[in-house]
């Protein structure tokens, strides 16, 4: 079986499906490109399938690198057998490629090594026949040279010995087996380095977990625990198994010989074999556990960045502090800055905080602020009751949200912050981001590395490569699938779109500045790097709003132009119907017409027809807006202690991870609700229900002031 035929097995998919996306893959198209304009070649596979296929890909063509590396290796030895070929050939795994490459790798000294250099490998083999009528100590005599350190027969058995351990611990159908053995039947344990030490580690200082059943958050914080030298960790097998697997597998009888090949056999198993394995069975928990925690970041970093955004309101970003005040900035629906200042309102009171307060009331006033913005860091608490308070003496409604102001800090004092305010200070540009991340959370988000936003579980602990790979692939797929408007997206947005490099984007944004706004996509060929390749890769996801041809401010690709344009004449309308406004009537006549019909006569397949109806029913539509707002407050805040078992409260789910969620319900700290807590009935992970951005509904189970933490329900008590 080939590769090809491996992914559409794995993935059930057609055959054609997976050779048209990998031909697709290895012409150089980017994943937003074929999810979005080669639905009729993938049959309509979206980009996280494609991510997943392409991942598997990578790692099934390094596995036949590899495999290729080695046949060539042994057979450079002169010790390639069909049979090893064959084994070789069907091995699935890395792993079990390693496995049977081990006997023929080159070695560092070892016991076995040394015992052959002094030639002992002949009673080895002899010992191994395990012959009834065979006397060890007379055979051994004939080995022993003490000039080759065989001083005895004791040296020369221990050496033969020391042969038969290695050999048998690199049997790769035998590691197989034990690897097998031990994540079934294997009990990983932990306990502490200092049982007097106070450490977050406590809950695991007299810890034991059957292999096949641990958490993966258990496992990284097991590693964690061990890695900081709070925690010991080891894996055990019952009692006497490991040993005997040996044993059964190479010892044939109790005679003189087989009781020394017993003896050698639980050798291996205990300095040689399970040592190996064990290193082998924790890596590979880790693996999965980081693979489980990179994609449970990535699905929460996907809800975060495709949040709904607040349109067309001004909004009053505050990035709270006590010393230095609360940095203030006013942004306009466009992101535009307004204002900026500072304000005494966290500290003290009289006269100064007054002021602070006056500062805030007049911004607000003047540029008629109806959102505020608060950072939820240091002096977030005092921040947020200032702020409820002067809302409710506003001639004007408005309303505010406490926003992670996760890597706001990092984006502030960065070099593309720099670029992009030269005018102000750190401290300013953090004000303005947290205003932004509310207007818009996609635009800037993307501004800052995604493992600094925080919603993922033990992101530092994380593979940096596999991380960074999904992470990023996260942010293509996010800003690909909204679009962004060429003549006032920034360089970081851009530089996230299909084709675009950075150095393509920063030419973007200086032919942009050369020339002026962008009138039509055609333009883009004159962007200096940006060739055909690229044009292809990127048209469709730039909008260019007012262009003369209504379709440059829609998602339709131009190389279906005139599949658009025929599909208007076929329901009755122009190009310039389009222009500015939805008409979803389009949507009723071209269903009535026949989808599949219009698609003929378009000369494109039914896919792409129905993604053009979309776009001609709703030009230049945002996915986002069809999602709930943003929950806002006014009223009243509360804090930790006014919090009552049973209480009911709406909250936003702020971050979700293997064992619950964390939900903001206006009381600084989020609150936990426990996977069990989450629905009626058994879930494997939280993820099934609820997701980042969800608003939900929520009772309060339980309030510990002391640690500030506060566990949540999302089960309706009974009444």
């Amino acid at each position: 079986m080939n590769i090809n035929q491996t992914l559409a097995a794995e993935f059930q998919l057609r055959q054609e499906q997976i050779d048209h996306t990998i031909a697709l893959l290895d012409d150089g198209k980017t994943i937003p490109f074929i999810a979005r304009y080669r639905k009729e070649a993938t049959g309509s596979l979206d980009d996280q399938v494609l991510r997943a296929i392409d991942t598997r890909l990578q790692y099934l063509r390094k596995l036949e690198q590899r495999k290729e590396e080695i046949l060539s290796a042994i057979d450079a030895q002169g010790k390639l057998t069909p049979e090893l070929s064959e084994k070789i050939h069907a091995a699935e795994t890395l792993v079990e490629t390693e496995d049977l490459y081990l006997p023929y790798r080159p070695k560092r000294k070892t016991r076995a090594s040394a015992a052959i250099a002094r030639g002992l490998e002949p009673l080895a083999r002899i010992l191994m026949q395990q012959d009834p009528r065979t006397n060890p100590d007379s055979e051994a005599a004939s080995f022993v040279d003490p000039e080759k350190e065989v001083p005895d027969t004791a040296a020369a058995l221990q050496g033969a010995m020391d042969i038969l351990a290695e050999e048998m611990a690199n049997d790769a159908d035998l590691r197989k087996q034990m690897r097998r053995f031990t994540m079934l039947s294997g009990t990983i344990c932990s306990r502490a380095a200092d049982p007097e030490a106070e450490t977050p580690y406590q809950n695991y200082y007299d810890y034991q977990e059957p292999v096949k059943r641990i958490a993966g958050h258990r496992v990284l914080a097991l590693d964690r625990g061990e890695r900081e030298n709070a925690l010991k960790v080891s894996l055990v097998l019952p009692e006497g198994h490991g040993p005997s697997i040996v044993v059964h597998k190479f010892v044939k009888n109790q005679s003189p010989c087989g009781i020394l090949v017993q003896t050698a056999a639980e050798d291996a198993f205990q300095r040689l074999l399970f040592p190996a394995v064990e290193r082998e069975v924790r890596k590979a928990l880790t693996e999965q556990a980081a693979a489980s925690a990179i994609q449970v970041f990535a699905s929460n970093l996907r809800q975060l960045l495709m949040a709904a955004p607040l349109k067309n309101r001004t909004v009053l970003g505050v990035d709270p502090g006590y010393r230095t005040g609360c940095k203030l900035a006013v942004v306009d629906e466009t992101g535009k800055v307004l204002d900026t200042g500072v304000a005494y309102i966290t500290i003290g009171e009289g006269r100064k905080l007054e002021q602070g307060k006056e500062t805030m009331r007049q911004m607000m006033i003047k540029h008629h602020v109806t959102a505020v913005a608060i950072g939820n860091g240091t002096a977030s608490r005092e921040a947020e009751a200032v702020v409820a308070g002067l809302l409710k003496e506003l001639p004007h409604k408005a309303a505010y949200m406490v926003v992670s102001e996760a890597g706001a800090s990092v984006y502030s004092a960065s070099k593309l912050a720099a670029e992009e305010f030269p005018e102000y200070d750190v401290s300013l540009r953090s004000a303005v981001s947290i205003a932004r991340r509310l207007q818009d959370p996609l635009a800037e988000l993307v501004k800052i590395d995604p493992q600094a936003i925080g919603v993922g579980q033990y992101q530092h602990d994380m593979p940096k490569a596999e991380l960074t790979a999904a992470l990023d692939g996260v942010v293509e797929d996010c800003v690909n699938h909204v679009g962004v408007d060429l003549n006032t997206a920034s360089f970081s947005l851009l530089s996230h779109i299909a084709g675009i490099n950075q150095t393509i984007a920063k030419n973007i944004v200086a032919y942009r500045t050369e020339n002026g706004a962008f009138t039509d996509r055609k333009q883009l060929k004159k962007v200096a790097k940006l060739g055909p390749k690229a044009f292809e890769q990127c048209a469709g996801f730039l909008r260019v709003p007012g262009a003369k041809n209504p379709l440059d401010n829609t998602a339709v690709h131009p190389e279906s132009y005139n599949a658009a344009e025929t599909i208007l004449k076929e329901c009755g309308f122009q190009l310039a119907d389009i222009s500015g406004q939805s008409r979803s009537e389009i949507t009723a006549i071209a269903q009535k017409h026949g989808i599949a019909a219009i698609a003929e006569k378009a000369g494109v397949g039914v896919p792409t027809v129905t993604d053009i109806v979309k776009e001609l029913a709703k030009p230049g539509r945002d996915p986002r807006d069809e999602l709930p707002p943003p929950l806002m407050r006014s009223g009243d805040i509360m804090e930790l202690k006014d919090l009552k078992p049973g209480m009911e409260l709406t909250g936003t789910v702020r971050n979700v991870i293997d064992f619950g969620c964390f939900v903001d319900i206006g009381v600084h700290e989020d609150g936990l609700v426990h996977i069990s807590q989450i629905c009626d009935r058994y879930i494997k992970h939280p993820l099934e229900v609820v997701k980042v951005g969800d608003v939900v509904q929520v009772w309060v189970l339980d309030v510990d002031l002391k640690r500030k933490r506060i566990s949540l329900t999302m089960k309706k008590p009974k009444a």
